[in-house]
């Protein structure tokens, strides 16, 4: 009679219970108020659960949740929705029932979980080079330095890129590998991505610790006496022209300045020659620009340069020069023509030259190397060298934190190359050798007859 009422009840109400009244029978409230009969209540209770809220839930949680905080995330919304949860959530999220299963058993176990891990151990694949025994020696033998004067290796010719790597191990190895996981494997192997590393300086004379500390000293004595010391040399040449220059600068986004495909000499501009004086006391350079032949004579005329416009003001007093340079270049230690212009410039100077050369092989050791050009580098970089003038200005414009100056001028003189020097010519320079390493260490004095001129 009972169940006649409620059915009939819930037909009236415009719902009909039908097949689902044993499953609304299962929510465990039983109760009436308001005078809803009882079988509605059950039915409204079973149908409550916001879908759309939980979707919004997963939705906003969803990018920053792994594997397991999915499933433990649907297990939690499940256990809260009650009744029907795991339906509704599998309906909202689109989370597999067996996945939100295992979420519910994880958390009735009251595990706790690994936060340096996803899966469970022993989950997952196992990993290649495992399941592959050789897998690594053969990586291993495509990649060892020794393998560069094998001419079986599969690589010796080619780049080792990953996909080359990965395409050889499947081609001549029979394994199936991607380039991704030869990237890991490589890792493991402790192999990294090198470039070239200059280290080797050619001949490597006993006595280059020895010149470095006898330089050391002589420049140490100078300073000492207030006397000038210098560091000279030639920079790369440039070429001149809308050519690509090495770096970076800002610019508005997708308009790079355009420049010339070819690095092919414009012959109306040529190249610039950059020859630096650096004052090793003062931290400021001097460079002469020129746009003929690096010679001998341009290196002296530069240092002549520096002399009446800056050298001769800084050190009024001055009873001698020293000058240390690389071995090699326009300046180098078996140039004839510069010890014939050393002698000019000591007579025009009226003071003793000395000059200590650099070993053989240790040219990126000068101070002005790294105290000067690697500046003027830094400062014009990305910057098309499209004339003289600019190069010219950009130097001039160079400074650094330590309050380096440089001064910069164009020298439009000619130089002529492949001048021969006599060994008549030679005997007449006044030129003393040092004990120590005379070749490398020597000074040029005045002629007594300029003097007297």
């Amino acid at each position: 009679m009972t169940r006649n009422i409620r059915a009939n009840a819930g037909r009236e109400a415009g719902i009909y219970l039908g097949p689902v009244r044993e499953q609304v029978n299962r929510v465990g409230s039983d109760f009436v108020g308001g005078g809803i009969p009882s079988g509605v209540a059950r039915l409204y209770r079973f149908g409550v659960i916001d879908e759309s809220a939980i979707r919004q839930r997963f939705e906003a949680l969803a990018p920053v949740l792994d594997e397991r905080g999915r499933r433990r995330f649907a297990a939690a919304e499940a256990t809260s929705a009650g009744h029907g949860g795991i339906i509704a959530v599998m309906r909202a999220t689109g989370i597999a029932r067996s996945t939100i299963g295992r979420g519910l058993a994880e958390l009735r176990a009251g595990e706790t979980p690994d936060l340096e891990r996803v899966r469970r151990v022993g989950g997952g694949r196992r990993p290649l080079s495992e399941t592959d025994a050789n897998l690594l020696d053969d990586l291993r033998a495509l990649v060892e330095p020794e393998t560069r004067g094998d001419p079986q290796s599969p690589l010796l010719w080619t780049s080792k890129s990953l996909r080359k790597l990965s395409q050889s191990l499947l081609r001549d190895m029979g394994h199936t590998i991607g380039r991704t996981l030869v990237g890991e494997l490589l890792h493991r192997l402790d192999y990294r991505l090198q470039a070239n590393r200059k280290t080797r300086e050619g001949s490597h004379n006993p006595d280059r610790d020895a010149q470095f500390h006898y330089i050391n000293d002589r420049v140490k004595e100078a300073l000492a006496a207030g006397e000038p010391a210098i560091s000279v040399d030639t920079k790369k040449k440039e070429l001149v022209g809308d050519f690509k220059n090495a770096g970076r600068e800002w610019r508005p986004k997708g308009s790079p300045e355009e420049v010339r495909v070819h690095d092919f000499v414009i012959p109306e501009l040529g190249r610039a020659a950059p020859y630096g004086v650096y004052d090793i006391a003062n931290n400021v350079g001097w460079v002469s620009v020129g746009i003929d032949h690096d010679t001998a004579a341009f290196a002296a005329n530069a240092i002549r340069s520096w002399w009446k416009l800056m050298g001769r003001e800084r050190y009024p007093s001055a009873r001698s020069l020293l000058i240390t340079a690389d071995g090699g270049g326009s300046n180098g230690s078996r140039v004839r023509l510069w010890k014939i212009e050393l002698q000019k410039l000591a007579d025009e100077l009226g003071v003793p030259i000395t000059v200590c050369h650099l070993p053989p092989g240790t040219s990126k050791w000068n101070k002005i190397e790294h105290r000067l050009f690697s500046f003027i580098t830094g400062n014009w970089r990305g910057k098309p060298l499209v004339s003289h003038q600019v190069i010219v200005q950009l130097i001039a414009a160079t400074t650094t934190k330590t309050g380096l100056k440089v001064r910069c001028e164009l020298d439009q003189n000619t130089y002529p190359a492949g001048i021969k020097v006599s060994d008549a010519d030679i005997e007449a320079v006044n030129l003393t050798r040092h004990d120590f390493h005379g070749e490398w260490n020597y000074t040029v004095s005045p002629d007594a007859l300029a003097l007297k001129r």
